[in-house]
């Protein structure tokens, strides 16, 4: 199943790919803040939307 990690601040995709990757470890790779708008991520379990991904 394919998987997408965006940042809430400005849609930056920092990962799409068919492997699973955990929020953290996506978070750790850009040590802690979003390459495009520099802001701060986090994980919370509450926000994360699981969405069909169109072919």
């Amino acid at each position: 199943m394919p998987q997408k990690v965006i940042c809430r601040e400005c849609g930056e995709v920092m990962y799409e790919g068919d492997l699973l990757r955990s929020p953290q470890d996506v978070i750790k790779k850009f040590e802690g803040k979003c390459p495009k708008c520099g802001k701060d991520l986090g994980f919370d379990g509450e926000s994360v939307q699981v969405k069909p991904c169109k072919s």
